[in-house]
């Protein structure tokens, strides 16, 4: 990203000086423009000090770039959405989207949000030196689809007790079956996993009469 500022001095040099001094870099870092040249007026009267602009090429940071991708992902797209950036503690870049036609942005059961997801952290994390993780929601959406499939979960966890019966819930994504997994845990005679591949892999809510279900659910298997 070019980076410019300006600064003025009562020579050129000293106003190139002064601007090298506020960024900290050195004269062959920089190019300079210079905007207005110094006037020493009559008897030193009336004198106008010089006018420089410096500028300097700064590495786009991880936001940056994120935003820059998401900017020309929703124009070629044909989408009015704008993303916005936090970066987490843990270094994650949450990042939220908001626009006119939020439901264009999720797609059905969040397809479209997924892809976007997937195809932003492929982009960000292909050519760097180190890799970041970004989360991107809209609409508050994924919060709202794990409430769901918590739900869904202890319902059909609560038929197969009661009725000592296996049940296959619907395709997921990898990330929907892990809420599945997770959620499931600790509940008293069931164990989880998966069946079948992508995109039609399901989760197997099967019934433990040995009442070790939780310690396989540790074991996720996608």
């Amino acid at each position: 990203m070019l980076v410019s500022i300006e600064a003025t001095g009562k020579t050129e040099e000293e106003a190139i000086q002064n601007a090298l001094n506020q960024l900290g870099l050195q004269r062959d870092d920089v190019t300079v423009e210079i905007i207005e040249r110094a006037k020493s007026g009559f008897l030193g009267l009336k004198s106008t000090p010089a006018v420089v602009r410096v500028s300097y090429e700064r590495p786009d940071t991880q936001s940056e770039r994120v935003e820059q991708f998401l900017t020309g992902l929703f124009e070629r797209m044909g989408v009015n959405a704008t993303p916005h950036i936090r970066e987490e503690e843990d270094g994650v870049l949450s990042v939220t989207l908001t626009g006119d036609d939020p439901g264009a942005l999720i797609g059905r059961r969040g397809e479209t949000l997924d892809a976007i997801q997937h195809l932003t952290n492929y982009v960000i994390n292909k050519k760097a030196s180190s890799r970041v993780r970004v989360n991107i929601d809209a609409e508050n959406y994924r919060a709202r689809r794990n409430e769901a499939l918590e739900k869904l979960a202890n319902k059909v966890a609560a038929k197969v007790v009661k009725y000592r019966r296996n049940m296959t819930l619907e395709p997921m994504n990898s990330y929907e079956r892990h809420v599945i997994h997770t959620a499931l845990q600790g509940f008293p005679n069931v164990t989880t996993y998966s069946v079948g591949s992508e995109p039609n892999r399901r989760i197997v809510i099967a019934y433990d009469k040995s009442g070790s279900g939780s310690a396989q659910n540790l074991r996720e298997r996608r």
